[in-house]
Formats: C-alpha cells, structure tokens, sequence
C-alpha cells in the first residue's frame, strides 16, 4: 500500500489491518496486543503468576537455540519492574533455561544485547510510554525482532491453556539466574558506532543538546553517550523514583524541553519515552518536531548520502499527509503499514527498506538495528544537522505537515466499527467536507481501552471541531 493520497480517506484498522482484537471481550482470552503484553500492574494479566507462565513458555519455546539456552531480561524504571522481571526469570529457570538480569536498559539496548551475543529470546519488562501504574511484557526473539503473531500465539496457547505445568524438564537441568553488569556499556559503544560524530573535534562548533529522558531507562545512559562523543549536555527528567516514569515529560510531554531549549539557546533537544524506543525532537528555535518531520529530514539525508536502501521510507497510516508529499518531491517511494513499529520493521523487511518509522518517534534504521531507538534516532538527527551544516529551523522545511489531530475516545466495548451507524454517519459527514483536502482515520488501541480519532486538514480549528464531532458520536455508541 502506497502513502496515502490528498484526497479524505478513511481507514478503519479492523479492515485493513491485523484483525487481532475486536472488543473487550475477545481480549480477555487474549495476552497479546499490538506492542506486547500490557496492564496495570499487579492486575491480570501483569501479575507474578502470570509472568512466571510467560518465561516458562519463552524459555521452552526457545531453547533449542545455542548450545547453552540463555534469555536476557531487562526493564525500564517502573516500581513494579522488579517484580515481574524476576518473576520471568524464575519461569525461564524452570524451562531449563538459563536467565541473564541487564536491569534497567532501554528496550532497544535489550534488543541489541539479544541478538549480539547469542542468546536465545530477550524480554523487556516495561509499558513504554504509559504511566507508571502499568507494566508489560515485550518479547524478542535471538535475531532482536519482535515476535511475529504466530510466535505470540504460541506463547498464549500455552499460558491461557495451562500448559505450562507440563513444560518442566528434570530437576538436574533446571537453570540458572545471573546478572550482565556490561550490558549498558556494550549496547552504548555500539550507539557510538553508528555515527561518525565527533563534536569536540578540533575545529568543530559546540553544539549545546538538551536532553528529556522521561525519568525511565534512558536516565543514565543518554546523557553518558552523548557526553562521551563530544557534546555539551544539559539533562533533564534524570531522577526515576519508580513513579515518576513519563510524568509531565519524555516524549509525550514536551513543552518542559521546549521551554529549556528556548532559555538555553541550545541547538537541539531530545525527549525520549519511558523505554528508550521514542523520540521527539525540539528545533534550535523550541519548536517541538514530531517523528514524521523528523523521518523527512533524515530521507533526505540518507539520500543524499546514497544510504537509501532501494530509495523507500516506510511509516504507518498514522503518518501525515505532508510526510507522503514530501518524499514524492523527494523522489522516494513511500509504504505503509499497520500501527505499530513491530509492522513498520515487517514492512521494512519485506520491501528492503533502510528507514522506516511512526510520527510518535518510533525511527528504525535497519542498516544498524532491529527495532525503533531514541538514541540511535538522536545521533542520526544530529549527523544530518552537522553534514547538511543547517539547523533544524531549516532542514525541517523540507516537510509542510498538514494541521493535524488526534482525540482517544475511553470505550466501554471495541465492536467493529461498521456496525455504529451513528459513528459511521458522523464519518461519512467529515470527509465529505473536507474532500480532497484532508482525511480521516478511526481505529481502536491495541494496549488501552480508547478509540483513536485523526483529522487531518488544511485549518486548525477546522480539524479540531471535525475530530470532536466523530469522538462525540463514538463517546455516545461505546463510551
């Protein structure tokens, strides 16, 4: 499927993609949802008994892989992380496999320790971007991709059915628990080597960088990395007490960034989420600029750079409608998928792009990586604003984004959305209005009871007084 063209369009994700999860109901039979496993912790599905299950089943599923079967697993800053991370450990063990602690190491970085040193699966303990009353379980396999569903279905077979009780080898070959103190550093020396960035480099301008790290995994590491190569680093959001994780900052909640970029006159600023996988840039001017904009200036970059694998940019039907444009004028192919960053990497795959990302911030470059890193997304942001010498005020134009909103509608029930009449109705009246000047997309949550309502348009207030007149009509069906 092309990028999305200027005309009103709707798309309803239960049609076109990954028909997994259709209302509240089916998901108590269910673990899965589009990022992993997800909740309130110390309320099913996120409680001991079941994650010693899941790490069970993980360990069992994977442990034909290497010679000495090994499953890393780390967390983000999360009160409850503790808990659940030792309870998969302790399932892992009793598969008969061995369990290696990282402790609390951005997901990417548990991704990159995976698949680099020859373990079997690695597991992230973390709800990335929500509040910290909620925790989850994400899951990668010995490559440091996300499970394909099949995989996932296999895990829920044998947990919701209660099958795990019989997967317990004989007592001499039950596994160990051990921690990797030099997880940290090895996934930040591979960072640095990804990019040919040297800011304290005779000869090189300073370059003042202000840091938003949401009081998650990111607290420790990101300051180091970009320290260590040269930059001036001012932090903030670097104290997690195990509740603040993504309170009023991070990638979801810039304007604190903003705010100190402005005062600080800094060249740029970074808010990444709670697990290290997102990121939101703020310009030298304290403009925050979202993950679209941001896939734009790094597509041209790699362009110019011949680093465009098969010239292709690959993001989700959330993308805006200037992103498509964009890469047109650009002479770049563009694809989309389903949301998520488990579906923009398959994409990726299938077509052999080398970029590809969502305009929450989730950027993969598959030339170094698996899955979506903040940091990674920082250092190459940087790397176009150092080669192109322009600030980001200016390499940001190259992308017009069209006035955009977003609105989460709670819902009491998921049923398909075809079957609202009066939501369907509501629908049909936005795009006849807007016609070839906008467009709409309606789709439920994958880990939160919401229904999720963009217009995008060419006038602010116009789209903001569309997009309620849908959540209106949704909030008085399901809410």
């Amino acid at each position: 499927m092309s990028g999305w063209p200027a005309s009103g369009l709707l798309c309803l994700e239960y049609i076109c993609f990954h028909h997994k999860k259709t209302s509240l109901d089916e998901e108590m039979g269910k673990l899965f949802g589009t990022d992993g496993i997800r909740g309130t912790a110390n309320s099913y599905p996120i409680i001991p008994e079941v994650a010693v299950q899941v790490g069970q089943a993980v360990g069992w599923l994977f442990k034909s892989i290497g010679d000495r079967p090994r499953v890393i697993i780390g967390q983000d800053t999360r009160l409850s992380g503790d808990m659940i991370a030792h309870a998969l450990a302790s399932g892992v063990c009793a598969a008969g496999v061995d369990a290696e602690l990282v402790g609390v190491l951005p997901t990417p970085g548990i991704a990159f320790i995976t698949r680099t040193s020859g373990a079997s699966a690695g597991i992230v303990v973390s709800a990335s971007h929500n509040p910290y009353p909620d925790n989850g379980i994400k899951i990668f396999g010995s490559d440091g991709f996300k499970l394909p569903d099949e995989k996932e279905t296999e895990i829920e077979d044998l947990v919701l059915g209660g099958k795990t009780s019989g997967l317990k080898p004989a007592h001499h070959t039950i596994g160990r628990t051990g921690y990797n103190p030099r997880a940290a550093a090895r996934y930040g020396d591979f960072l640095k080597s990804c990019v040919s960035l040297d800011a304290g480099a005779q000869g090189q301008p300073t370059f003042k960088l202000i840091l938003d790290c949401a009081n998650g995994a990111t607290s420790e590491i990101a300051p180091r990395i970009f320290s260590e190569l040269g930059f001036t680093v001012e932090a903030i959001n670097v104290q997690p007490n195990g509740i603040n994780i993504n309170h009023r900052c991070g990638s979801q909640h810039p304007d604190e960034l903003t705010g100190r970029v402005s005062a600080e006159r800094a060249e740029l600023g970074l808010a990444f989420d709670g697990d290290g996988d997102r990121m939101i840039a703020v310009d030298d001017r304290g403009e925050v600029i979202s993950g679209d904009r941001v896939l734009a200036v790094i597509a041209q970059h790699l362009k110019m750079q011949a680093r465009l694998t098969n010239n292709i940019v690959v993001s989700t039907v959330m993308s805006n409608v200037g992103l498509s444009r964009c890469l047109k004028n650009l002479g770049i192919q563009h694809r989309t998928t389903g949301v998520g960053d488990r579906y923009v990497m398959e994409g990726m795959r299938d077509c052999g792009a080398a970029l590809g990302g969502e305009d929450s911030g989730h950027i993969i470059f598959a030339e170094h990586h698996t899955t979506g890193d903040g940091i990674l997304s920082g250092l190459m942001l940087i790397d176009a604003i150092r080669h192109q010498s322009k600030p980001l005020s200016k390499l940001k134009e190259v992308m017009t984004a069209f006035p955009q909103t977003l609105i989460n509608v709670t819902v009491k029930t998921k049923p398909k959305l075809e079957h609202l009449a009066q939501v369907q109705r509501a629908i049909k009246e936005v795009e006849s209005r807007l016609g070839d000047n906008g467009r709409v997309l309606v789709r439920y949550s994958g880990t939160e009871p919401l229904c999720r309502v963009m217009v995008e348009g060419p006038n602010r207030e116009a789209v903001e007084a569309l997009a309620r007149s849908i959540s209106q009509a949704i909030g008085e069906a399901i809410g």
